[in-house]
C-alpha cells in the first residue's frame, strides 16, 4: 500500500514536471509568435505605400486671352475664366443632402430645383454646373471645405480594395469665355470667337476682325505653376522656402477708336438707316494728324456671343469687306491728277453739253444742264461730262498709276483682315474712250470705304496718302509695359499746292454746290458726293449706293470722314442720304469736344 502511493507520488511529479514544460513551451511560442507578428507589421509598414497627406501643395494658373481695350481705357472684350462644380452624390449624407442643396444654390446662384434635378438623375460623380465664375468659384472653393467640416459627406468603403474614402465637392477650372460687356459695340469691326477644346480645357479663338488679325498677340502664353509648404486647408503657404511661376497672359490691344463717341456714331447710323431706309449706313472718322481712326461704325451690329441667323450679313466688315464702284466720289481724284500734270487750270472752259453728251453708243446726261462751265465747277456741280472731257487729258498709263497711287487696289489698313481690296480695270481697257470715260466718274472700278477715306486723306495733308490706324499700342498684363505701334510713312501723292487747291474747290463743292447740307457754321467743311448704280446679275438695277467723301476742319484739328448709304430707298441722291449722315456726324463731334467751332458770339 505504501509503495502504490509513492508510485503515484512519483507519477505526478513527472505530470506536473511535463505540464511546467508545456506550458514554458508554449509560452516561449507564444512570443515567438507575437515577436514574429511584431515584425511582419513594422516590415509591411515599412514598405507599404502610407496614405498620408504631403506636406505639400501645388497649383497651376491658366493663363488668359488679352482684352481689346478702347482709347479712353474702357474693356470691350475681354475673358474670364469658367470652372465646373462636381460632386460625387454617393458620398452625400442622406440626412444632409438639403442642407447641400441649401447650400450649394446660395453659392452659386443655382435654382435648387436644377440641382435637385441634377443629383437625383443618376448616382456617382455629377457635374452640376460647367459655367462657375471665377467670382463664385473662390466661394465654392471655401464651401466645399467648410461642408467637410461640418460632415455634409461621409466615408464610404470601396468594395475592391476595402479601403475607406471621402469625395467632396470639386471646384475645377474648365476653360475660358469671351466677354463683351458692351454688346454690340464695335462689331463688326471687333469681330467674334469660336470655342476649342484643349486638352478638356475650353480655349477661345478669333474668327474675324481683330479678333481673328491678332489672335496670335491676344492668345494666352504659359500657364502659371506654384508650390510649397501646406497650411491645414491645403493651401500653399508662401514664403521663400516656395516656388511660384506666373502665368503669362495673353498681351492686350488698346484701340485709337474711343468708346463715348463710337456709341453716339452708333446709335446715330441706326437711327438714320431707319430714316433713309437704308440696307446699311456705314461712317469712318479719322484724325489726319496722328492718322488715328476714331470712330468706324455700321448701322448693323450684333452680339457676338449670341449671333443669330439675321445677323450672317452683317458679320462682314462692310468697311473693308464691302467693296463697290464708288460713282462721282472719284472725279476729285481724277481732277488732281490732271491739275498736278499742268493738264488743265481751274478756270478752264467745259462744254457742258446742255446735260447731254454721246460717248460712244452711250449717252451721258448731267443732273445740272450747262452750256459752260469752269474746270473747278466740273466737280463742284457733279458734272460727269466735264469730268469725261477732262480725263483724256490722262494717258491711260498715268490714269491708272494715278488711282493705284491714291491707294485704289491696294490694302488700305494693316489693322484688319479678310479686305476687298477692289480693282482697277487694265490699261488697255482705259485706254478705250469709253472705259476712260466711265471710269472717271467712278464706274468699272470697285473700292471700299477705307480706301476712300485714305484717298481722301490726301487732300487734308499737303498731299501725303496715309495709313488709318486702328490699333495704337500693345499692353502687357503683368507689367503694363506699352508696346507702340509706330504711324507708317507717309506717301506724297500730288504736290502741296495741288492738295491745297483740291481742299479749296471740296469746300466750294460743300458751300455752293451738292454738299450743301453738310455746312456747319464756324468750321470748315469740304467734300464730294457720289451716287452709283448696283450691279446685280451682271446688269444695272434700279438700286443705288450714295458716299460723301470729305473733312471736317477747326483751327487745331483736321478730321477726314466717309459715308456710305447702301441702298436707300428714300433718295437717290447722296444729297439726301450720305450728306444729313455726315452733318450728323460732325455735330457730334462738335458735341464731343473733338471740333470747336470759330464762331463770334
Amino acid at each position: 500500500m505504501h509503495i502504490k502511493n509513492l508510485e503515484e507520488h512519483k507519477y505526478n511529479q513527472v505530470q506536473t514536471k511535463i505540464n511546467k514544460t508545456y506550458k514554458i513551451l508554449s509560452l516561449y511560442l507564444l512570443i515567438v509568435f507575437g515577436f514574429l507578428l511584431f515584425l511582419g507589421v513594422m516590415f509591411s509598414s515599412a514598405v507599404k505605400q502610407r496614405h498620408i497627406p504631403s506636406l505639400y501643395a501645388s497649383n497651376t494658373t491658366t493663363a488668359k486671352r488679352g482684352s481689346i481695350i478702347s482709347a479712353d481705357g474702357f474693356h470691350i472684350a475681354t475673358t474670364k475664366k469658367l470652372y465646373k462644380a462636381m460632386v460625387d452624390t454617393r458620398y452625400i449624407d442622406p440626412k444632409k443632402e438639403r442642407l447641400f442643396i441649401e447650400l450649394f444654390s446660395i453659392y452659386s446662384g443655382i435654382d435648387k430645383k436644377k440641382i435637385i434635378k441634377k443629383i437625383h438623375k443618376r448616382q456617382g460623380n455629377v457635374v452640376l454646373s460647367y459655367s462657375i465664375s471665377e467670382k463664385r468659384a473662390q466661394y465654392l472653393k471655401r464651401l466645399a471645405y467648410e461642408l467637410r467640416r461640418f460632415k455634409i459627406f461621409v466615408e464610404r468603403v470601396n468594395p475592391k480594395t476595402g479601403r475607406r474614402s471621402l469625395h467632396g465637392l470639386s471646384i475645377l477650372e474648365s476653360g475660358e469665355t469671351r466677354v463683351y460687356p458692351y454688346g454690340d459695340l464695335l462689331t463688326p469691326i471687333i469681330g467674334y470667337p469660336k470655342k476649342s477644346e484643349e486638352n478638356g480645357y475650353t480655349l477661345v479663338k478669333g474668327v474675324k476682325g481683330l479678333e481673328k488679325k491678332f489672335d496670335a498677340e491676344l492668345s494666352a502664353g504659359s500657364n502659371g505653376f506654384s508650390r510649397g509648404k501646406r497650411d491645414v486647408n491645403s493651401y500653399i503657404i508662401l514664403n521663400k522656402e516656395s516656388f511660384t511661376k506666373p502665368a503669362k497672359d495673353g498681351l492686350n490691344i488698346k484701340l485709337t477708336i474711343p468708346l463715348s463717341l463710337q456709341i453716339k456714331i452708333e446709335n446715330m447710323l441706326t437711327k438714320m438707316k431707319k430714316e433713309i431706309g437704308a440696307k446699311q449706313v456705314i461712317c469712318a472718322i479719322m484724325d489726319i494728324k496722328t492718322t488715328n481712326i476714331l470712330a468706324l461704325a455700321s448701322s448693323n451690329r450684333y452680339l457676338p456671343k449670341n449671333i443669330k441667323r439675321k445677323d450672317y450679313s452683317s458679320l462682314n466688315s462692310a468697311m473693308i469687306e464691302y467693296s463697290f464702284e464708288p460713282g462721282s466720289v472719284i472725279k476729285p481724284i481724277v481732277f488732281s491728277l490732271l491739275l498736278d500734270k499742268n493738264r488743265i487750270n481751274p478756270y478752264d472752259l467745259v462744254n457742258g453739253y446742255n446735260g447731254r453728251f454721246k460717248l460712244g453708243k452711250k449717252i451721258i446726261r448731267d443732273e445740272h444742264r450747262f452750256d459752260w462751265l469752269s474746270a473747278e465747277d466740273v466737280i463742284v456741280h457733279s458734272s460727269n461730262i466735264g469730268i469725261v472731257q477732262l480725263s483724256r487729258k490722262l494717258s491711260s498709263v498715268e490714269f491708272y498709276e494715278g488711282l493705284k497711287d491714291f491707294g485704289f487696289s491696294r490694302k488700305s489698313t494693316y489693322d484688319l483682315i479678310y479686305e476687298k481690296i477692289g480693282s482697277i480695270p487694265d490699261i488697255k481697257l482705259i485706254d478705250n474712250e469709253v472705259y476712260k470715260g466711265t471710269l472717271s466718274y467712278g464706274y468699272g472700278m470697285h473700292a471700299n470705304l477705307m480706301q476712300l477715306l485714305r484717298a481722301y486723306s490726301v487732300f487734308n495733308n499737303n498731299g501725303k496718302i496715309v495709313y488709318p490706324r486702328i490699333v495704337d499700342m500693345f499692353i502687357d498684363p503683368a507689367t503694363y509695359k506699352e508696346i507702340k505701334i509706330p504711324k507708317r510713312q507717309e506717301i506724297e501723292v500730288i504736290k502741296p499746292a495741288t492738295a491745297k487747291r483740291m481742299k479749296e474747290i471740296l469746300i466750294k463743292t460743300v458751300n455752293k454746290g451738292t454738299g450743301k447740307k453738310a455746312i456747319t457754321k464756324g468750321l470748315i467743311i469740304g467734300g464730294k458726293t457720289g451716287t452709283a448704280h448696283i450691279v446685280e446679275d451682271g446688269k444695272y438695277v434700279n438700286k443705288y449706293n450714295t458716299a460723301f467723301m470729305g473733312f471736317a476742319d477747326d483751327k487745331t484739328h483736321k478730321y477726314t470722314m466717309g459715308v456710305i448709304v447702301i441702298q436707300p430707298t428714300s433718295s437717290q441722291f447722296a444729297s439726301k442720304t450720305a450728306v444729313p449722315v455726315f452733318k450728323k456726324a460732325v455735330e457730334i463731334l462738335v458735341e464731343e469736344g473733338y471740333l470747336e467751332p470759330d464762331i463770334v458770339k
